[in-house]
């Protein structure tokens, strides 16, 4: 568990590295960065979006794993569960290699610990709180050079805000900590099964620089997780619909067949 000390004050504008065409960073995981012609240009926010159990968690912790082998850090921010039961649930995948957590190249970060330092666990935040709160986030990217981070959920963290302008600002900030700081970021977004929506406040999809939605198909009798890339600045990409297989030695894309869901 990493302990935050202090918090970093946000510079707003981008840095001249970033003014520049951004390199795609290959996220390791072999179909969608065919799907991605190469990978998420670096700095992009990408809105993982779908309902419970169509496999966004168990895809952004691969794309985390993939990348610490690559030697870039990654940090995952949990809210919706304690990160010790996100690591009983990892350690069927192959994939998954927890001595990259020992070595430090991946940070696991209970989010509800942090909302206690900073004795946000019972009240609403306030504005001031909010300031706080993405100070926190920078102050994590910046103290363990994170160069790919996922925040599950960003719904989740959003939920106590409601006001649209507070969740609105929260979000546009913490944008920009992570574009400015080049990492290559994943919000996860939960919605209900059958919405058409990619978000639950409608700030996310709106700022973030990519979309991929995740879904249950069910075709003659049988339930098929599937994955559709919506957008993804800064490339072009693949708007098929493919058929997602979640296999222990990580995450499979095969195209959708057309037909009926017989």
């Amino acid at each position: 568990m990493v302990t935050i000390t202090k918090f970093i004050y946000g510079v707003t504008s981008l840095p001249g590295h970033m003014v520049q065409t951004l390199k795609q960073i290959p996220t390791g995981i072999e179909g969608l960065d065919g799907a991605l012609n190469g990978g998420v240009p670096q700095g992009n926010v990408v809105l993982f979006t779908g309902s419970c159990g169509t496999g966004k968690t168990t895809v952004a912790m691969e794309y985390l794993i993939k990348g610490a082998k690559m030697g870039e850090n990654g940090v995952f921010i949990s809210v919706t569960e304690p990160t010790f039961k996100l690591l009983e649930n990892m350690r069927r995948y192959e994939f998954f290699d927890e001595v990259l957590i020992d070595d430090n190249k991946i940070f696991l970060i209970d989010l509800l610990h942090i909302y206690r330092k900073m004795g946000l666990l019972d009240r609403e935040r306030q504005i001031t709180d909010i300031d706080a709160l993405v100070l926190a986030f920078e102050d994590i990217v910046k103290a363990l050079d994170i160069k790919r981070a996922v925040v599950d959920s960003i719904t989740a963290v959003c939920n106590r805000l409601k006001e649209q302008s507070r969740i609105r600002d929260f979000i546009f900030n913490l944008v920009n900590i992570f574009t400015y700081n080049g990492a290559t970021s994943i919000f996860i977004s939960e919605i209900s099964a059958g919405t058409s929506d990619y978000s639950v406040y409608g700030v996310e999809e709106a700022v973030a620089d990519g979309i991929i939605v995740f879904d249950d198909l069910e075709r003659r009798g049988d339930m098929m997780r599937t994955m559709q890339i919506i957008k993804m600045r800064g490339t072009q990409h693949s708007r098929a619909k493919y058929v997602m297989d979640l296999q222990s030695d990580g995450m499979v894309l095969a195209p959708l067949l057309k037909g009926g869901s017989d």
